[in-house]
């Protein structure tokens, strides 16, 4: 009986070496893989192959570390390489008003030039001049928006007057870019809760992407829809797909560089980027050639 129960002893004991070794052997190799792992891109759970409670516990806890790690590799990526784009962008923004401005100033330096010719070449130059300072104004202000820097006040707006005034405001320009106007203001709408100069931006930048891209007839409608404020600005945009309408707030977006040389700058950016610092929302669609931007102001 004595010798039994000693061989069984035996037995329990080289079964829990055996187990411990064997655990050991998966905590080494779960180790390496690790190691690896960390050094690579590759992304494998860990596993022990043979189970414990504690072991498999702290694997759990190592495995959401790696995910976390490559979650975060991929999003570090994804920034270096949008910042990179953004450069580029910009780079090629201020490169070509400069290039233009240089050129017309070698052009000024012609013993041969008439005064009138002159003239000409420095409305060119004072043009190009403010197209630049408009760009670099502009990415500074979205720059203190994305940073939450810009001070925005909150008070009751009536979107109806804000956009009334902003039209008188371009009358002018409108005039002259040979758009057809359809204005539709819902009567009665209540006030929305904004800063007043920031709604004035909005609407300013709305126009003005309008009248540097659209064609034929522009529709400006301000309604309400249940719990919202909508202000939509549609015009004829056939050079743009319903692909481009999903990136029309990043900065830069360069789709409508592509077909034109020029692009589509900031100034939907700052839109999205001071509705959304006062609550509220804008989007992008694409449909049948008609391109719209609708704010929605939360009532």
């Amino acid at each position: 009986m004595k010798t039994v129960l000693i061989i069984a002893l035996a037995l329990m004991c080289a079964g829990l070496i055996g187990r411990q070794l064997t655990l050991e052997r998966g905590l080494h190799n779960a180790a390496r893989r690790m190691r690896e792992q960390l050094a690579d891109e590759t992304t494998v759970r860990l596993a022990l192959p043979c189970p414990s409670s504690g072991a498999e516990e702290l694997l759990a806890c190592l495995n959401e570390l790696l995910e976390l790690r490559q979650s975060e590799r991929a999003s570090y990526r994804r920034k270096v390489q949008e910042l990179r784009q953004q450069i580029a962008n910009v780079s090629h923004d201020l490169r070509t008003p400069l290039t233009s401005i240089l050129g017309y100033l070698q052009l000024l330096e012609g013993d041969s030039l008439s005064p009138e010719k002159k003239a000409e070449y420095l409305t060119v130059i004072e043009s190009r001049a403010r197209t630049l300072q408009v760009f670099i104004a502009s990415f500074y202000d979205l720059s203190r928006i994305e940073g939450g820097e810009l001070p925005l006040e909150r008070d009751k707006v009536d979107l109806g007057r804000a956009l009334s005034d902003q039209l008188a405001a371009t009358y002018e320009q409108i005039e002259a870019s040979g758009l057809v106007m359809d204005v539709d203001v819902a009567d009665h709408l209540p006030s929305v809760w904004a800063d007043s100069g920031a709604v004035t931006r909005i609407f300013s930048n709305l126009l003005t992407n309008a009248l540097r891209h659209g064609k034929g007839a522009l529709t400006i409608r301000l309604y309400r829809e249940e719990n919202a404020i909508v202000s939509s600005f549609s015009n004829r945009a056939d050079s743009l797909t319903a692909e481009d309408a999903a990136h029309v707030f990043e900065r830069f977006y360069t789709a409508d560089k592509m077909r034109t040389g020029q692009s589509t700058g900031l100034g939907l950016a700052i839109v999205k980027a001071l509705a959304e610092r006062m609550g509220h929302t804008a989007a992008a669609r694409w449909e049948n050639g008609v391109f719209t931007v609708e704010v929605r102001w939360s009532i």
